[in-house]
């Protein structure tokens, strides 16, 4: 009104600048506003900053995003981790807890059905055949204890099939037992990796998005930065 040129004192630095030197505090954005704040709780917006102090505090803010950003990928590691470390092993031996719920019946089954299924046994059942039939025919020629067609000999053998049998069947049921324990075992295992892997990949997604808002945010203040620049020149 008068001619004169208005000033208004910095509210950073309480210097004394012209009005278009200045500029309030109203019509900065909310993120900065947010970095001054917290030097100056008692500013309101009617109050001004120097367009110097305006630039450090976007620059300080610019710094804040970035050092946030470094330290972000270390705490989800340390996120995951604690989180591995709070819940018990899954893996379990699953032999010896099979071991601990089975009677003396079961496991003599277990080892007699092992052997019968072995080479030694094979081979000591070769030997005792030519063995009884050695003695049968040549040994004992003339009054032989089996004779031709060796009678004796096959009732053995009949009755060994018949005992074999049921003991062959409590092995596999003792085998099927331990396949059982052991697929609920892996069952858990597969599970509870899955879930870390997408309790993971939640969190990569979450940090992506942080990330695109940080560097948007940090984009505007480049935009502000280029508009002043270019009303100076």
């Amino acid at each position: 009104m008068n001619g004169k040129i208005e000033n208004h004192v910095c509210l950073v630095c309480k210097q004394s600048f012209p009005q278009h030197h200045l500029v309030p505090l109203g019509a900065i954005r909310s993120v900065i506003m947010e970095e001054i704040i917290k030097d100056y709780p008692d500013c309101s917006k009617q109050d001004f900053i120097c367009k110097a102090d305006l630039t450090k505090y976007r620059m300080q803010y610019v710094q804040t995003l970035l050092q946030s950003e470094q330290g972000e990928v270390s705490n989800l590691e340390y996120e995951v981790l604690n989180s591995m470390q709070q819940h018990e092993l899954i893996t379990k031996n699953t032999e010896g807890q099979v071991e601990q719920n089975w009677s003396l019946g079961e496991r003599l089954a277990d080892k007699i059905a092992t052997f019968g299924g072995s080479w030694a046994f094979l081979i000591c059942f070769t030997l005792f055949l030519t063995i009884w039939i050695l003695v049968n025919t040549v040994v004992m020629v003339k009054q032989p204890a089996d004779p031709y067609p060796f009678i004796l000999l096959n009732l053995i053998l009949s009755c060994l099939a018949a005992v074999q049998a049921p003991i062959i069947m409590m092995s596999q049921n003792r085998q099927e037992a331990k396949d059982r324990l052991r697929s609920q075992n892996d069952y858990q295992i597969n599970l509870k990796a899955e879930l870390e892997i997408r309790h993971l990949h939640e969190k990569i997604d979450h940090l992506l998005m942080h990330q695109w808002d940080k560097l948007a945010k940090i984009q505007e203040i480049q935009l502000d930065l280029l508009s002043e620049m270019s009303k100076k020149k």
